[in-house]
């Protein structure tokens, strides 16, 4: 009989609710509520307070009935190009790391095309799906046309794309990245830095040749061609092919790092040797990069900090129902290794 009222109790026990997260930690419920959702205007000692008492209490938000309340769950969704490069697949993966401490799930709209048509199809489903807010990794100009094209009504923020642009939106500062790799390799004692590009639709690349440029302007120097490829390995073979046969070559910036690898393996094959007769800096820092013959220099994004300053956009909008004109850039870092020397 005990072992039957005591599965009774167990089954009828009332779950802790959120006015009794309130009275523990001596707010409103209101004030709970903004904390569950990431709103910006709670003092970080009330934030915290309410945080130790929902570990306490063991509270467990209804997302089902906060749903219901609100047309909205406790979903984000991001359209994404169905690509492998480095730089987006990181941002993806550093965005729904933060998107999971907050408490939020992440479904992904992935697109072949960055068009128009694909981006409004992939929000349309999103819209569907009832998510709280939607994110847009942005890198191309024709991703940026589809971006300005959405309907406004729900919370969005790019990611990657045209620092131009009003809306919200968080990028890395590809220009002062760009302006960091130059600047080391004129301090090691180079003439002039040749700059081997990215394709020419991509803010990135874009924001990339201005730092070279503005580096090299700002030192008074010989601002060489810019070297067209695309993010390939391969692309950059062939860039450093031509780039070997020039011996007023010595210094070389990369767009990104698979650039680099194939810049490498063109001056092994003809005879140039890196560090010593050409200098080499890339941009990415993946994780193979330290495993490079040379360890390659590079730039290293802070993909962790554009997530975490996406989701904050994103929830202060969710929060206030307002959308603002707010934007992030983050500030990457040089990461040096054995790649680049001083002329000989």
């Amino acid at each position: 009989m005990s072992g039957d009222g005591a599965a009774v109790e167990h089954r009828t026990a009332r779950d802790p609710a959120m006015t009794d997260v309130a009275k523990l930690a001596g707010v409103s419920h209101q004030t709970v509520s903004r904390v569950l959702n990431g709103h910006p205007n709670v003092r970080e000692q009330t934030r915290l307070r309410v945080r130790a008492a929902i570990a306490e209490l063991g509270y467990r938000p209804n997302k089902a009935a906060r749903a219901l309340v609100t047309g909205r769950s406790q979903l984000i969704g991001v359209v994404a190009q169905n690509s492998t490069l480095y730089g987006p697949a990181s941002l993806l993966a550093a965005f729904e790391q933060a998107a999971a401490v907050a408490g939020f799930a992440v479904s992904v709209g992935r697109v072949n095309v960055l068009d128009r048509n694909s981006i409004s199809d992939a929000v349309e489903r999103h819209r569907d799906q009832r998510v709280a807010g939607i994110v847009v990794i942005a890198p191309t100009a024709s991703a940026n046309d589809a971006v300005g094209a959405v309907s406004a009504g729900i919370p969005l923020v790019t990611v990657d794309g045209d620092p131009e642009r009003s809306t919200p939106l968080v990028t890395v500062d590809q220009a002062a990245g760009a302006f960091a790799a130059t600047t080391h390799l004129l301090e090691a004692g180079h003439r002039t830095v040749w700059h081997v590009s990215g394709p020419p639709d991509w803010f990135d690349s874009a924001g990339r040749i201005r730092g070279w440029r503005s580096a090299l302007e700002t030192a008074g120097l010989e601002v060489p061609p810019v070297v067209p490829a695309d993010w390939s390995a391969a692309s950059g073979y062939r860039a450093g092919q031509m780039l070997a046969r020039m011996p007023e070559v010595t210094a070389i910036f990369a767009a990104n790092d698979h650039l680099a690898l194939g810049i490498l393996r063109a001056m092994s094959e003809r005879g140039r040797t890196v560090p010593h007769d050409v200098s080499v800096v890339g941009f990415d820092d993946v994780p193979e990069a330290a495993y490079f013959i040379p360890p390659l220099t590079t730039i290293r994004p802070d993909f962790d900090a554009v997530a975490r300053e996406t989701l904050g956009l994103l929830l202060a909008q969710v929060g206030d129902g307002e959308v603002g004109a707010s934007q992030r850039t983050i500030a990457p870092s040089l990461v040096t290794r054995d790649s680049v020397a001083p002329p000989r």
